[in-house]
């Protein structure tokens, strides 16, 4: 394939959510783009502002915060995943503090949508159940325990 068709096809996978470099370049590989064709297609999305992996953390934290709450465990892991470096995570992670540390807060409304379902269960029923939903979405032991004795004691 030549540049232009890549590029297009870099632009359309772009298109649909905002996109981490490794993102774009496992997607050009996946259609045997060479990798000098692949470099040169990140450059020039770079240039125009199209591609920008800090941009993309902050992004991705806001999104897996407020639209999908999810716990800093889950979305270090996730932003590993998409090649984002410990580096920029970290920093962004600080510069988005305001949002990672209403964890407790994140996870205390998801215990209120989710214990209607459980009233009536015996306490340690209620627990292994919301402290599972919780830990696979990523919440330490800390802010699950926190957040379930909360709504617990309410009741």
């Amino acid at each position: 394939m030549d540049f232009d068709r890549l590029y297009e096809k870099a632009l359309k996978f772009l298109s649909f959510r905002p996109r981490s470099e490794k993102e774009i370049r496992d997607n050009l590989k996946k259609k045997k783009a060479p990798d000098s064709t692949v470099d040169l297609i990140i450059k020039k999305l770079r240039d125009q502002k199209f591609l920008n992996d800090k941009e993309f953390t902050k992004w991705w934290i806001e999104q897996r915060t407020i639209v999908k709450p999810t716990g800093v465990r889950i979305i270090r892991i996730e932003l590993q995943r998409k090649g984002i470096d410990k580096e920029m995570m970290q920093e962004v992670l600080e510069d988005s503090s305001d949002i990672v540390h209403n964890e407790l807060d994140m996870a205390r409304n998801l215990v209120a949508r989710k214990f209607k379902k459980y009233k009536g269960m015996e306490r340690q029923e209620v627990y292994r159940k919301l402290g599972g939903f919780l830990s696979r979405r990523g919440f330490d032991y800390d802010t699950i325990k926190k957040a379930i004795d909360e709504i617990l004691r309410k009741e």
